[in-house]
């Protein structure tokens, strides 16, 4: 059975929308008011190229203190414009580098003056190239340094990393950061009708309107977007996917619908994947205790460094999961509270 878990905290109230999953025109911008910003954290400017598409594509790499060798994790950004000077991202990635994890943050194809392309015209397997070349890199460049390369996807790249992971054999670990796992489509209606219902919208009247809104975006004000993406269903990739996964999601998110896509992962029944839903945070799994805060919960963050140190070859020799002398998981669905 899966590993499915549900981490407890303090109820408190709804937080306000920090971006729109699957609008062209969103991103995290909303998280700003976190300390780290690119001035302030350590890190070395990279450059590489995607070779399958002609791209050429930069980014921040945050090595650990140490001789390593250390587990890495490349990076997929969210929908639309992703900055690399995103506060949210810097403290992850920031606290991953401080607990002996390398991180390749790239910068998204046409989001930054240093790379090129356009997502806006790319479709999920194209952004997938992006991330494979990631991979590439570290290992051509910086595999003295590196014991194992993981994946870690944010919102829409929790969709893409289960497709990444099927093209390449590198990989040894996924992290999804609240990636849905139910179909587009399905995923922006059940934006839509949040949205709705946050601008006074009665709940049965905003999800029959959502419906009209849903085919707006699709048809006319986002087309070349879902033209491009399709009704793209993460689950065919979830179920190939043979390396340990942790994937978060929290209670009261309003751009994707956690309980449904915990739901079609449980189904798969896929030992590997391992799902934690947080009571009392929202899309940005903030702490519920300070939801203005706009930093990922230290629960959270703790939480993927120990997936992380489980999963792969440290170098004091932690055991990958599974392994003699690794720790058991947890050996059904049940309820973890904090």
């Amino acid at each position: 059975m899966q590993r499915f878990t549900k981490h407890g905290g303090s109820e408190g109230a709804r937080t306000p929308k920090l971006h729109c999953f699957l609008s062209e025109h969103s991103d995290w911008s909303g998280c700003m008011d976190c300390p780290m910003t690119a001035e302030n954290v350590v890190y070395k400017e990279v450059s590489f190229s995607n070779s399958m598409q002609g791209i050429d594509l930069a980014g921040m790499l945050f090595l650990p203190r140490g001789e390593g060798p250390f587990p890495a994790v490349v990076v997929i950004h969210g929908s639309g414009t992703s900055s690399r000077s995103n506060a949210w991202y810097l403290t992850f990635t920031s606290y991953l580098q401080d607990h002996g994890i390398t991180v390749l943050l790239p910068d998204k194809r046409g989001s930054a003056g240093s790379s090129g392309g356009d997502w806006r015209t790319a479709s999920f397997e194209d952004l997938a190239t992006d991330t494979l070349s990631a991979i590439s890199y570290l290992k051509t460049r910086h595999a003295h340094m590196i014991s194992d390369i993981g994946i870690l996807g944010v919102s829409q790249g929790g969709c893409i990393a289960p497709l990444v992971a099927t093209r390449s054999d590198d990989i040894s670990f996924i992290v999804n950061l609240v990636g849905s796992a139910v179909p587009l489509y399905q995923a922006l209606l059940y934006e839509e009708s949040h949205n709705l219902r946050q601008m006074g919208f009665p709940p049965s009247l905003a999800r029959r309107v959502a419906h009209v809104s849903s085919w707006y975006l699709r048809t006319i004000a986002h087309r070349g977007f879902w033209k491009a993406v399709g009704n793209f269903d993460p689950i065919p990739f979830w179920r190939e996917v043979n390396v340990p996964a942790l994937v978060l999601y929290g209670e009261l998110d309003t751009n994707v619908p956690s309980r449904a896509s915990a739901e079609r992962l449980a189904a798969l029944g896929n030992p590997d994947i391992r799902v934690t839903i947080f009571a009392g945070s929202g899309h940005a799994l903030q702490d519920p205790g300070r939801p203005g805060a706009g930093r990922i919960r230290l629960d959270a963050l703790e939480l993927i460094r120990d997936f992380i140190a489980g999963a792969t070859t440290s170098p004091r020799g932690t055991p990958r999961a599974g392994q003699p002398g690794s720790a058991p998981g947890p050996a059904g669905p049940g309820r973890a509270g904090r």
